[in-house]
């Protein structure tokens, strides 16, 4: 184990696009997993075209996108260690982060075979109460991430975190994605999927 995580840590600092972006691609396909085994219990009606999405999704379009904005955001200079850690929080939840909130639903919504329209409805569903919630996850996570974690160990900081984050978001796309199908026996309208920060009573899902 410890020189699997020596070869990872080495992979992350010689190769950091393509390490990020595969362990980005994994992340999401199983935080999918995780939604629809744990929280959906689905069993063998699994889903594995929404699974591959996700880790589409997380390899080929939020990887590269995260590797850069990291990278910028560790170029930047600050007069003090505290500043840095209050601006970068800053700039990653007040400035990317709403931009991949919607990008994160935009994307899925038309990897599903959907219209840009369908698309536009399915953002201003979702991203408000998504966005909030992922405010409350990232924020002390970001704190502590750009106090206390070396810059090549970010992303894995990120990508731990979004586990169960990510299992959360695509039950909430699923659930959209549900929504806006036409109804029928098999896939009743009104069921409700269960997800990570919801209430009991919440029938409308929340990065």
């Amino acid at each position: 184990m410890a020189g699997l995580l020596q070869a990872f840590n080495a992979a992350l600092i010689r190769k950091p696009m393509v390490t990020q972006c595969t362990t980005s691609a994994v992340l999401f396909g199983a935080g999918d997993v995780v939604a629809q085994q744990v929280f959906e219990k689905k069993g063998r009606d699994h889903d594995f075209m929404r699974t591959a999405r996700l880790a589409f999704y997380g390899g080929a379009i939020f990887g590269p996108i995260l590797t850069k904005w990291l990278q910028f955001l560790e170029r930047l200079k600050f007069s003090s260690p505290t500043k840095g850690v209050v601006y970068r929080v800053y700039l990653d939840q007040g400035v990317f982060t709403p931009m991949v909130v919607g990008m994160f639903f935009g994307s899925l919504t038309l990897l599903e075979g959907k219209t840009f329209r369908d698309a536009k409805e399915r953002i201003r569903e979702a991203y408000a109460p998504t966005l909030i919630r992922n405010w409350g996850v990232f924020i002390p996570t970001q704190v502590v991430n750009f106090a206390l974690v070396p810059p090549h160990l970010r992303f894995v900081t990120v990508g731990v975190v979004s586990l169960f984050w990510n299992a959360y978001l695509s039950s909430v796309n699923a659930k959209k994605q549900l929504e806006g199908a036409p109804e029928s026996a098999e896939a009743p309208l009104d069921e409700e999927f269960v997800v990570i920060g919801a209430g009991p009573d919440e029938k409308k899902a929340a990065l």
